[in-house]
Order: structure tokens, then C-alpha cells, then sequence
């Protein structure tokens, strides 16, 4: 073999397995999208991911391409190739700090050469064909580039720390019946508790404690209900309604009087003053 396609080789080579190793790429193409997720959380240490936004993003870039890679029907060197442009691009981002515009021409500087027998500048990615180069470059345009202002807001603007979870303590006002403070429930069996001492004061019955023991509080017996209308008959009561009745109505009567001689007073108050006018 030439020297020259040696170097070539070798170089491809180099460039495809730069960010992940020819085992790593087999294992992942042996797994469903959930395995490939489970398997870059362990290859890029990305075990944070549940708590930082940013190791999050990261996974799902790099589990989106290559799953994309995959279903293009990418060889195992390909996806190699692709992962390492993956991750060339979004170093560029978070460590060189590249704009878009540069961050676009190390891209085609990378693909430089694609298609070409014997290129004079190859980026190290000839084992691309020219219609992957196309397809990655559009792949590029509308997963990465299009979003590049939040990839950078993401990587070089600080965030203040959001408080997920607060911790309140809310004390209730007990009802005015029940008692206060609050009794050791646990101390005392739950029946008695519930028997004795949960009870409201409205339904708890007056009781007295006798010799032969708790009975109802009786009324002594010497003592009997007087009737209040006792030794009156029917013409009295007659007689002391009557007379309650007419000392109302003649007060009544008295007061509608002096209300209409007022105001007849006043409508001749208003007639005189009319007649002067």
C-alpha cells in the first residue's frame, strides 16, 4: 500500500474515533434509544443530568445525533466521524468561544476534501460521501446552528439558583368546644379517649352521682308546677285583653292625630306663601 494512503488512513481513522472508541460506538448501536441515553450518561459522565440543565442539553445532543446517524444508515466509522463533529462544535461554543460565522467556517474547513480523489486540504472526514456531508450539514443547520444563540446563553450566561421546594408550617385554630390545649391521645386508649374525653360539651348530659349510683338530676319532690293562670276564668282574661287593646289603640289614635295636624299646619304654611307670590 502507498505511503500516501497510508497517512490518509491513518488519519481517517484518528478523526473518526477521536471522541469515542470503535467498542463504545458498538456497544451503543446495539442498544434502543433508552439504552443509547443510558450508555452516553456513562461514557461523557454525565450522571448530573436530572439536576443540571446544562449536562441535560448536552445528553440529548449527542443522543439526538446519533440516533439520526443511525437511522441514515451511517457505517460504525461514519457515526464515529459524525459524534467527533458533534462534539468538535459544541467545544468550539464552550471553550473557544466561537461565533456562529466562525463556528460555520471550522465546519466547512472540517469537511473540507469530501468527494475528492486526492484533496489538497482534507479536514480528516474523507470517508464521507458527498450526499452524508450534505445530509450532515443539514442536519446541522436545523438542530445546532439554528438554535446557536441558546447554546451560548446556555454555556456563557450565569443563572441564579430557583428554589424548587419550600418547607411551610401552618397552624389551625381549634373549635371553640373542643378542649385546648389538645389532649395526649397516645397516652390513653383510643376507646376511652373516644368514650371520655372527645366528647362535646353540648352532648355530654348533666348527671349527679348517687350511692346507687350515676342517674338522671331529678327535681325534689315537695316541690310541684305552678299553673300562672291558676283563679282566673275565661271573662277575666277577656277583660285585661280588652283593656290592653284599648289603651294601644287610644295611644295610636293620639299619635296619628298630632301627625296630620302637623302637616295640615304645614300645607297652610305653603299655601299662604303661595298667595303672597
Amino acid at each position: 500500500m502507498p505511503r500516501e494512503m497510508e497517512e490518509v488512513i491513518k488519519l481517517d481513522e484518528t478523526m473518526a474515533w477521536k471522541f469515542l472508541s470503535a467498542d463504545q460506538i458498538n456497544t451503543l448501536l446495539e442498544q434502543d434509544i433508552a439504552g443509547v441515553q443510558k450508555q452516553l450518561e456513562l461514557f461523557l459522565d454525565l450522571t448530573r443530568h436530572k439536576t443540571s440543565l446544562k449536562e441535560a442539553v448536552v445528553l440529548d445532543y449527542y443522543v439526538s445525533g446519533f440516533w439520526w446517524a443511525k437511522e441514515s444508515d451511517f457505517a460504525a466509522m461514519q457515526i464515529a466521524g459524525f459524534m467527533t463533529v458533534l462534539n468538535l462544535l459544541l467545544e468550539n461554543l464552550d471553550t473557544q468561544h466561537m461565533t456562529l460565522v466562525e463556528n460555520i467556517e471550522e465546519l466547512r474547513r472540517t469537511m473540507a476534501g469530501i468527494g475528492l480523489c486526492r484533496p489538497e486540504k482534507s479536514g480528516g472526514f474523507d470517508f464521507f460521501t458527498i450526499d452524508q456531508a450534505k445530509a450532515i450539514v443539514g442536519y446541522l443547520e436545523i438542530s445546532f446552528f439554528q438554535h446557536y444563540a441558546l447554546y451560548e446563553y446556555l454555556f456563557h450566561s450565569p443563572r441564579e439558583e430557583l428554589v424548587i421546594g419550600d418547607e411551610n408550617v401552618v397552624e389551625l385554630v381549634k373549635p371553640a368546644d373542643a378542649p385546648f390545649p389538645a389532649p395526649l391521645e397516645e397516652g390513653l386508649a383510643c376507646d376511652i379517649h373516644s368514650t371520655f374525653i372527645a366528647l362535646m360539651p353540648a352532648a355530654e348530659d348533666v348527671v349527679e352521682e348517687t350511692e346507687g349510683g350515676i342517674q338522671p338530676e331529678e327535681q325534689p319532690e315537695g316541690e310541684t308546677a305552678v299553673d300562672p293562670l291558676t283563679g282566673y276564668c275565661m271573662d277575666d282574661i277577656k277583660s285585661v285583653l280588652g283593656e290592653v287593646t284599648t289603651e294601644v289603640m287610644s295611644n295610636l289614635q293620639t299619635e296619628i292625630n298630632e301627625k296630620l295636624q302637623m302637616q295640615e299646619e304645614a300645607y297652610s304654611l305653603r299655601i299662604e306663601k303661595l298667595k303672597k307670590a
